[in-house]
């Protein structure tokens, strides 16, 4: 599971804990927005202490970089059949353009190919709608005539002759949203993405894997994770991800880097790690998957970290099928404290949780947690990425052997230091008092919220024998997410943290409940188009809690604790009793928790329809015409550093140098493209 961003209050302070241990050709604070388009900012994140590491350290991380990159291509075809096709026609237009660069034309198709680029495809990457091209069919038409001869007879010189390709591209009605969520259709039919073959429906889809359960399995896998669901002769078939099946001429790319990367493993058991994660590739089998992902858990000494992988199913309207993901790490020492202290005592979490008895976990096992510099962001956590994960997401693997929670430190430092001062608290906050304490502590009780989310949140509580890990179906993943926020949100406000030393004070938590049920009930609404409702898992989740607390609130009489608010013709979030605040979230998550446990469908997609879809048009229409004046980017994401082996004369690896600023957001989209291509079209 991982835990995305939000949008940050204004009033956060320029805390980046990194800029001590910047590198001479680290960028500046004033250079961290390097590109800004539609409704997305690009920002530069910086790698600190990436040269205090060892020699063999930093080759590892090269080679578990190269790794990650080479699955780029997967996550694009995984996301859409036509985005490959439309990527490798765009660039070609975009290189090769010779047009005038003022054309409103050549402005509105310059916009979308940013915007594909960032999405990993033609649909938005948090809303999942399918983006709208400002330039006409006949423009990009002439354009791709237009392309030199020498291009060959590769995809640019195809243009539209690929089946389908216009509509993709220009009609709206077509392949309208890629994760449809939707209540009472059919979420395989609806849905845009590639996860499944054509004509397959959701109840085949259902039955199919129902068939292959079998629920005295204690040790069940993942089912679907790995492979594509197709119909062949009339007959259900999965395509395996793997060498040799599908996806092979990218996966073989990825074993042969992680195989260089195993030849400089720090120590016997992460070489074990890389080792079986290589087996599982070659075998597709998802018992070596689940092989791997214990040894994973077992590798508590390494420095260095990764995922590479299939991992997160929020791509798959049914929560089966994982997309690819990358990402290098190594541990943030001087950081790491905080969690270290927090997953110490998970057991005092775990019993003292305000959920029934036969929810609990009687013993907490291998729960871990640190904080990490991510060196490298890949596939589905590149460029929008994260900001905390806990893995792995196999319900008996966590029980049994635990699992790892990472908070990403430098990725959070760029995100705060690109909000500081941009007024929104000013416009969003009720008083001066919250502006005042988000100022003080938001930065770091987010990360606290960040910590327990994904340490404890995800890994507490467990399922009454005989549940199906996927009873939830599409509303798993929004319910698995609020699940593990209520439970950081209910134990933010507890005396414990403040004994453990990890929360500064009795009153800092404040900050984080305001900036929750703000995002919940209004500020999160920029990032979606009016008319439309909440789509997205962590949206939905947001909202669910909020909502939820806010209708809880009214029910009690008197003085709400949560409340709307107006002044000067303006809505406000009022949090008038942050103690009854805490006693409603312990609420929710004892009903979050049951529904988990018990499997119960019906309960779960009550909660989700009615608190965490629908989204009010007045008071939508008032956040976007406010949010509008701050001329902020609502989304964020990220472009890489690069890294270099330097060698001697002999080709004996003497260091590897990381480069920030040596490329522009188009410039590092297009290396990818032309150096990490692997899949035909």
């Amino acid at each position: 599971m991982k835990l995305r961003n939000i949008v940050m209050a204004s009033a956060i302070l320029l805390t980046t804990a990194c800029n001590s241990d910047k590198q001479n050709n680290a960028p500046e604070t004033n250079t961290w927005s390097v590109d800004r388009f539609a409704d997305i900012e690009v920002l530069r994140y910086e790698v600190p202490a990436f040269e205090q590491l060892n020699l063999q350290q930093k080759t590892l991380v090269y080679y578990l970089t190269e790794a990650a990159l080479w699955g780029r291509d997967i996550l694009w075809d995984q996301n859409c059949r036509y985005n490959l096709p439309i990527r490798h026609i765009c660039e070609s237009v975009y290189q090769h353009y010779q047009g005038d660069k003022n054309d409103p034309q050549w402005k509105a198709f310059e916009q979308y190919m940013k915007q594909i680029w960032f999405a990993n495809g033609i649909h938005h990457h948090y809303s999942n709608a399918k983006f709208q091209p400002g330039f006409t069919q006949e423009w990009l038409e002439e354009q791709l005539n237009a392309l030199p001869d020498n291009l060959g007879m590769g995809v640019a010189m195809i243009g539209f002759s690929y089946p389908g390709i216009e509509e993709a591209i220009f009609d709206s009605t077509v392949l309208h949203i890629k994760t449809n969520q939707a209540d009472g259709v059919d979420l395989i039919l609806t849905s845009a993405n590639n996860y499944y073959g054509e004509g397959v429906t959701q109840k085949e889809v259902e039955d199919y894997y129902a068939k292959l359960k079998n629920p005295k399995d204690l040790t069940p896998v993942m089912f679907g994770l790995n492979s594509k669901l197709v119909k062949e002769d009339g007959k259900l078939v999965e395509k395996t991800y793997k060498v040799g099946g599908l996806y092979s001429a990218a996966i073989e790319k990825i074993v042969e880097n992680l195989e260089k990367a195993a030849e400089y493993a720090e120590n016997d058991q992460q070489k074990k790690v890389i080792d079986e994660l290589v087996k599982y590739y070659r075998s597709g089998d998802l018992k070596d998957f689940d092989a791997y992902s214990i040894e994973w858990v077992k590798d508590l000494q390494s420095k260095v970290d990764f995922i590479n992988g299939f991992i997160e199913s929020y791509g798959d309207p049914l929560g089966l099928r994982g997309a690819w993901e990358g990402m290098v790490n190594f541990k943030d020492s001087a950081n790491t404290a905080r969690t270290e202290i927090i997953s110490a005592n998970a057991q005092w979490f775990e019993d003292h949780s305000p959920i029934d008895d036969r929810f609990r976990k009687p013993v907490v096992k291998g729960v871990t947690a640190k904080v990490i510099t991510a060196a490298i962001l890949a596939g589905d956590s590149y460029p929008s990425t994260p900001i905390g994960i806990n893995l792995p997401n196999s319900n008996w693997i966590r029980a049994a052997h635990g699992s790892k929670s990472v908070s990403i430190d430098n990725i959070t430092a760029a995100y705060d230091a690109a909000a500081a001062g941009n007024g929104f608290g000013e416009e969003f906050m009720w008083s001066d008092e919250e502006v005042q304490r988000a100022k003080q502590f938001a930065h770091y009780v987010d990360n606290i919220h960040t910590d327990l989310h994904e340490c404890l949140g995800h890994g507490s509580g467990q399922l009454l024998p005989g549940v199906d890990p996927d009873a939830l179906k599409a509303y798993g993943s929004t319910l698995e997410e609020a699940r593990a926020d209520i439970f950081a949100l209910y134990y933010m406000a507890d005396p414990k943290l403040v004994e453990l030393g990890v929360m500064p004070n009795a009153e800092a938590y404040k900050a984080g409940y305001y900036q929750q049920m703000m995002n919940g009930l209004m500020t999160q609404l920029v990032r979606i188009v009016p008319g439309e409702n909440l789509e997205e898992a962590h949206m939905r989740n947001r909202a669910l809690i909020a909502y939820w607390t806010l209708d809880r609130a009214q029910k009690d009489g008197g003085t709400p604790a949560l409340e709307f608010a107006k002044k000067d013709g303006k809505t406000y979030v009022r949090i008038n009793d942050y103690d009854k605040l805490r006693q409603y979230f312990g609420e929710l998550l004892g009903e979050l928790q049951r529904i988990k446990s018990e499997g119960d469908f019906e309960a779960g997609r009550n909660l989700v329809e009615t608190y965490g879809v629908k989204v009010d048009p007045e008071l939508h229409a008032e956040v976007l015409a406010r949010y509008k004046k701050l001329n902020i980017a609502p989304y964020k994401g990220f472009i890489n550093p690069r890294y270099e082996l330097v060698k001697d004369a002999d080709g004996t690896i003497q260091d590897v140098k990381i480069i920030y600023g040596s490329e522009t957001y188009p410039e590092q989209m297009l290396r990818y493209g032309r150096e990490y291509g692997a899949l035909d079209l």
